[in-house]
Order: structure tokens, then C-alpha cells, then sequence
């Protein structure tokens, strides 16, 4: 019996520990949460790669994801790809990208992305790679990019629908 009681004991601390851990990668800045930050891992000798990541505002008034920047790279951009007559393109958001009250937005491949460029080293599978965000409101916030596999279309655990919400220009 005790034998059992530890195990069912065991279990539920590991079941809250799992839950709690889950939680803790969630960054709070003002209005702002930020979830589910991740990236793919890049060939030794690349330039360049792509952060993704969720953005939730609970304000009620709009902020703006600006810029953002890392040892890992020399510059990032926040940048949107898109459809133009059929064609994909790819270009940097001068202005930003506006995160209205009470909306997510998503950074995900095929749409709104962090662009790294000037790559200091290679991101490997599970790596962490830390980053700062810059937004109008919020002002910097640090967080930390989970390496996932070359190709991954979202993060380990994350929403695999693959959509993403983008304004239209």
C-alpha cells in the first residue's frame, strides 16, 4: 500500500512540476503575453533564420512589436511574408507590427516572423537561443527561442493547425 501511495504521490508532483515548467516559458511585459517562442535549427555556415512565437494583448489599448536583437545575430527584423499575385514575398515591417487590444497574433513560418540576419553561430536542436524584443508600449522584453528540428512547422507541443492571423495591407 505504501508502495502505491508513494507512486500515486510521485506521479502527481511530476504532473505539477510538468504543468508548472509548461507555464513558466509564458513572458509577461505590461498588456503583453508572449508564448510558444521557438525557431529551427540552421546548417553549419547559415546566415540567416527565422524566430516565431505568440503575442497575446490583454490591455485594451494597441502596442507595436518594433524590433529586436541578440548576440545570436547581427540584426532582426520583424518581417511578414505574403501572397501577391501568386507570387510569395517576404518584407520587413518598417513601421511594426500592431498587436491590437484583446487579439493574438501570431509569428509562425508562411506569415509574421522574426528575420535573423548575420547568424554568430549555428542554432542547434535544443539549444535556447535568448532574444529582446522591442515594443512601443511594453519597451524590451527578453526571451528565449526554443532550437527546434530543421523544417518544424511550430514548436514541440504547440499548435500544429499551421494558421496564423495577418492583417491585411
Amino acid at each position: 500500500m505504501k508502495t502505491i501511495s508513494r507512486i500515486l504521490a510521485l506521479a502527481a508532483l511530476a504532473a505539477a512540476l510538468a504543468s508548472t515548467s509548461a507555464r513558466a516559458e509564458d513572458v509577461k511585459a505590461g498588456d503583453l503575453v508572449i508564448t510558444q517562442a521557438w525557431t529551427r535549427a540552421t546548417p553549419n555556415g547559415a546566415k540567416i533564420g527565422g524566430g516565431y512565437l505568440t503575442i497575446e494583448n490583454k490591455g485594451t489599448t494597441p502596442d507595436r512589436l518594433v524590433s529586436g536583437s541578440g548576440d545570436v545575430a547581427g540584426k532582426i527584423e520583424v518581417h511578414e511574408m505574403s501572397m501577391d499575385n501568386g507570387v510569395m514575398k517576404m518584407r520587413a515591417l518598417d513601421k511594426g507590427l500592431t498587436i491590437e487590444p484583446g487579439k493574438t497574433v501570431k509569428l509562425a513560418p508562411g506569415g509574421y516572423h522574426l528575420m535573423m540576419f548575420d547568424l554568430k553561430s549555428q542554432l542547434k536542436q535544443g539549444d535556447k537561443v535568448p532574444v529582446t524584443l522591442e515594443f512601443e508600449k511594453a519597451g524590451k522584453v527578453s526571451v528565449s527561442l526554443d532550437v527546434q528540428a530543421v523544417g518544424a512547422q511550430s514548436p514541440v507541443g504547440g499548435d500544429h493547425s499551421g494558421h496564423m492571423d495577418m492583417k491585411k495591407m
